[in-house]
């Protein structure tokens, strides 16, 4: 591998760290000020338009679609270290780029399986950042980090679906922005292959028979950053047959495909938070005196400032080696690593947060600092896209399989 970065990516890095200097970072108080006077804590602070506006003039925007027809057309290799940047303010940076999960998996779905009017209708929208969107996966019955468990029933009648379950936990669904659902449910319950039972389907939230029933909290707050994790209810709604996206049965198979670009994502963000923590805990330790001597002082600040340096130079080589894979081989082909940083990377950076929180004391857990909300999110992503557990069971059974007779 050569580790230096390309010109393309030199650039739009250089531009990216100003747009966060510059805008971003001072933005964070301004957006919880708006957001604390707005009329519903889910609306859209305006500073964040302003943002948009900014980062679009700029050209800091859609960066994480490689198609170069509706995307800034780069690798994985390019966009990951970028990822890493708007990381470093993972509930502003995304959106104002227009990066942010959910709509960025939804929209690399509507670019690979949609037809021309799905992508005239929601795709076009979504590249400009007029709209949000949501995908509607998770239930509260079932095992959801088992896709073959979901029981959200996808029935066909006549000339369009109808569509009845329920749904929890689904990103930015309580935004009014949210104006589009990709529902995953089973067309084919009974069928003989559990991997096309599922299939996918757009879902407007003007529906008839979609519910927002709720507001789910996170670690006992409520996630106002980027619209919130609702509970929804399906209840025979009903949308045409045209809304489905691909062919019935295909939904696992989408599912994958949108999954893996999004994990390295979340990495690469990861890593964003892992360094806001450190330079948060540098900042801290020399300014701060416990026991007549300066923080940065104390062996153990040492101890954790060392270990969080070494640890986040390891997590991003494996990061960036696995795009790197990812351009080069496939998906497919960097599955190993793929589960590897997934399970690797919110495990060590939820440790880094961790160390940051107790450094600053109540500070750490305080609105005063973003400590605690990175924390939150961090420990949130050791379940999202797939629990830990899973990718260490799939992981163990490849390594096993080069054993076995």
């Amino acid at each position: 591998m050569d580790f230096a970065f390309d010109a393309r990516t030199e650039e739009l890095r250089a531009k990216l760290l100003a747009f966060m200097d510059e805008y971003v970072y001072p933005a964070e108080p301004v957006a919880e000020e708006q957001r604390a006077a707005l009329a519903s804590p889910w609306d859209t602070p305006a500073v964040v338009e302003e943002l948009k506006a900014e980062a679009r003039r700029q050209g800091l925007w859609n960066l994480f679609l490689p198609d170069t027809e509706y995307g800034a057309g780069l690798t994985n290799l390019q966009y990951a270290p970028l990822a890493e940047i708007t990381g470093r303010s993972p509930h502003l940076a995304p959106t104002a780029t227009n990066c942010a999960a959910p709509d960025t998996g939804n929209m690399e779905v509507l670019t690979q399986f949609g037809d021309e009017q799905q992508k005239k209708q929601w795709l076009e929208p979504l590249l400009a950042g007029e709209i949000r969107s949501a995908f509607a996966m998770t239930e509260p019955e079932v095992a959801s980090s088992d896709a073959t468990n979901i029981t959200t029933h996808i029935e066909r009648d006549g000339d369009e679906y109808v569509i009845t379950g329920r749904k929890w936990y689904i990103s930015g669904a309580m935004n009014p922005d949210c104006k589009i659902f990709i529902v995953m449910g089973k067309t084919d319950p009974d069928g003989e292959d559990i991997r096309r039972q599922q299939s996918m389907i757009l879902v407007p939230r003007d529906t008839p028979g979609v519910t927002v029933t709720r507001a789910m909290q996170v670690f006992g707050y409520e996630d106002h950053s980027h619209g919130g994790h609702a509970e929804m209810i399906f209840d025979h709604a009903r949308v045409p047959v045209a809304n489905l996206i691909g062919e019935e049965g295909g939904g696992f198979a989408v599912a994958q495909a949108r999954l893996g670009p999004g994990r390295i994502h979340h990495c690469m963000r990861l890593i964003g938070m892992a360094e806001r923590a450190i330079e948060l805990m540098c900042r801290r330790a020399v300014s701060r005196q416990a026991f007549g001597k300066a923080l940065a002082q104390q062996g153990v600040v040492h101890n954790w400032i060392a270990d969080a340096r070494v640890t986040v130079e390891q997590l991003r080589l494996l990061v960036l080696k696995t795009a790197w894979l990812m351009d080069t081989v496939g998906n497919k082909g960097a599955h190993t690593e793929i589960q590897a940083i997934k399970i690797a990377t919110p495990r060590a950076v939820v440790d880094i947060l961790d160390r940051a929180i107790q450094l600053h004391g109540a500070g750490g857990v305080s609105q005063d600092f973003p400590l605690a909300e990175l924390y939150a999110s961090a420990r949130t992503l050791m379940i999202a896209d797939g629990p830990d557990e899973v990718h260490q069971r799939s992981l163990a059974r490849r390594e096993l399989k080069k054993y076995l007779p």
